[in-house]
């Protein structure tokens, strides 16, 4: 990203592109034209997948929605704010800068759902903990099994509706998915398997009850 504020940004090939993700807005030119420099051609994202309502991953989604004519899914939990525009539940009052309402095309709301593409089913997880309808995101390819799940490490803030006990059973969720990649929202990707489980298991120690 060229974007401080920016989370990462993760493109899923499966047969249709999917985002995870949209970063804080000032970069979504940049996502595109990511898109674009690996040979994609960005009309082919299909689908925004936004793991929770943090400015830092729902910011750019308007414009590359305008630019993709992609849908726009979440957990019905954390697509209120979004929906809303809510200053301080989208911590757009936390970085300074605005945030406008946007639209949400699909919700769920039970505790997964799993979306087909052509090359393959993405199951979304409801992970509630940093905030309230944070959810994760897996898929099994090539023989491995791909994680992404979002700000792991927090933060942790009443203003979020966050929620220790809840994050917990969430991580210890995680942790049994046995992934063998983790992509994170703001650290990167480990593997293997092992280092999967630290990352989470560290974030376990210190702040689990």
């Amino acid at each position: 990203m060229t974007d401080a504020k920016d989370c990462c940004v993760y493109l899923l090939n499966l047969g249709e592109l999917v985002l995870i993700d949209a970063g804080a807005g000032i970069s979504a030119g940049a996502i595109v034209r990511n898109i674009e420099s690996l040979g994609f051609d960005a009309a082919l994202v299909s689908t925004i997948v936004l793991t929770h309502c943090h400015i830092d991953h729902v910011g750019g989604a308007a414009a590359i929605k305008e630019r993709t004519g992609a849908r726009i899914v979440m957990h019905e939990l954390d697509a209120v704010p979004v929906e809303n525009g809510d200053q301080r539940m989208t911590a757009a009052r936390w970085y300074g800068v605005r945030f406008q309402p946007l639209p949400v095309d699909l919700t769920f709301s039970g505790h997964s759902e799993t979306f087909s593409f052509g090359g393959g089913d993405l199951i979304l997880l409801h992970t509630p903990g940093h905030t309230p309808g944070s959810l994760s995101v897996y898929c099994d390819t090539g023989g491995k099994r791909v994680l992404f799940g979002q700000d792991i490490h927090g933060p942790f803030l009443a203003d979020f509706g966050a929620n220790m006990s809840h994050w917990q059973r969430s991580m210890e969720e995680l942790l049994a998915l046995n992934a063998d990649i983790l992509c994170e929202g703001h650290f990167g990707i480990y593997q293997p398997n092992k280092k999967v489980r630290a990352y989470i298991e560290r974030y376990i120690d210190e702040y689990g009850e």
